[in-house]
């Protein structure tokens, strides 16, 4: 898992082995694990035999601490720190709502994962949903402009 190789494209699938995981983000099986205890965002789920199954929005999110703590030099409590500094939006997002969508948009869910990583979340995330359509999404968009509200004061 050489850092110097750009990583592989993510495929359009709903769940990701830890394995694949592993190879898209070019760190080892028992690295991610690790990251688990250490990262409070990444709760992949557990299935037979606590076999651990990764969601795309998560892949992405490894793929950033990778880069903060491999590329940026940050240690592990900077990187954690950095991610809690970008994640307010992150905890409004239900992956409920995600996993019930039939209509799952995977483009649409890069940049909304994107957008959560960045400084500047809830306006972003606001920007990245869908102003019609779906009334599943309508309780998260107000409460993330009445947190662009509040920030904006």
């Amino acid at each position: 898992m050489d850092r110097a190789l750009p990583l592989p494209p993510i495929p359009a699938k709903r769940y990701f082995t830890i394995g694949e995981v592993s190879e898209l983000c070019g760190v080892k099986p028992y690295v991610l694990r690790y990251w688990e205890q250490e990262f409070t965002q990444l709760k992949p789920m557990k299935r037979r035999g606590n076999r651990r199954y990764y969601q795309h929005h998560e892949v992405l999110l490894i793929r950033r601490i990778r880069d903060l703590l491999y590329d940026q030099g940050f240690t592990i409590s900077g990187a954690r720190n950095r991610l809690a500094d970008a994640g307010i939006a992150a905890r409004v997002i239900d992956p409920a709502l995600l996993a019930d969508d039939e209509e799952f948009d995977v483009e649409a869910d890069e940049q909304m994962s994107v957008a959560l990583l960045k400084k500047d979340a809830p306006v972003a995330v606001a920007r990245a949903m869908p102003l019609s359509g779906n009334d599943a999404y309508a309780p998260i968009r107000e409460e993330l402009l009445s947190i662009r509200s509040l920030l904006s004061l």
